[in-house]
């Protein structure tokens, strides 16, 4: 195999760092893919690599992760779907139920930035830049995403001020930016900013002060919204948008 060395200077247009190649190739952040690589998870020519730090050419080494060929995608593609119930976000299904993926004439590695649970509605980018979508769902950079909310009863003022301050979940404290109340709603439509990104977090923090949530709907991630669009539908994002995505995470 063609000798490999640590690059300490700025990557080439040709040259890769390891694990920044596997990122944006959408396999992992470049720390997760860092434990593949010291796991033995990663191939070069054939061969395990476990050595951090190494440099690659994608023109001249075949790289796998478990034996899959990884490759840069042609081009770059960003997506906004308004995702509709009754349907999972992830690329695929061990259950055969219906994936985000079923809904876009995509083909490739595409990857959601994000999760919504199979009955959350609302704004999902998808795209195969796996170094943005890393970043965009990596808590440092603190994304804005607004929800609307159906509760099962008013949501009294003690608990929006508990949501404010902080409800333990999984063991852990989480909160949200910003709590308000849709007019006229008696105070079971509730709007909620959050800058977290936490499995199920709003549906169990709901839980946990006693309210059972009807509905949950994403309205806006990173200010980019559905407006316009029904359940289902999809768009690609604009030059503007993408640049506007990439400044949010310091990308360039």
């Amino acid at each position: 195999m063609e000798t490999l060395e640590k690059q300490n200077s700025k990557d080439s247009q040709e040259n890769f760092r390891l694990n920044k190649y596997l990122s944006h190739c959408g396999v992992a952040s470049r720390r997760a893919a860092d434990e593949l690589i010291a796991q033995g998870r990663v191939q070069i020519n054939g061969k395990v690599v476990t050595e951090l730090g190494i440099s690659v050419d994608p023109q001249k080494h075949t790289i796998a992760v478990d034996g899959e060929v990884i490759r840069l995608p042609d081009k770059y593609t960003y997506v906004l779907l308004n995702k509709p119930k009754n349907t999972i976000t992830t690329v695929k299904d061990e259950r055969g139920r219906q994936t985000v993926m079923d809904l876009l004439p995509l083909r490739g590695r595409f990857y959601p930035v994000g999760r919504l649970d199979r009955n959350s509605t609302g704004a999902l980018i998808l795209t195969n830049d796996g170094e943005l979508a890393h970043r965009l769902m990596h808590p440092r950079f603190e994304i804005e995403k607004a929800y609307f909310v159906r509760l099962d009863k008013p949501l009294v003022e003690k608990d929006r001020m508990k949501l404010l301050r902080g409800v333990k979940i999984d063991r852990k404290p989480a909160r949200v930016e910003e709590v308000s109340f849709v007019e006229k709603s008696k105070r079971t439509e509730i709007g909620v900013v959050l800058h977290e990104g936490r499995n199920r977090q709003i549906r169990k923090m709901f839980e946990a002060l006693d309210y059972d949530v009807k509905t949950l709907d994403r309205v806006a991630y990173a200010n980019l919204t559905c407006e316009g669009m029904k359940r289902g539908e999809w768009r690609h994002l604009t030059k503007k948008e993408v640049s506007g995505l990439k400044s949010l995470v310091k990308l360039t």
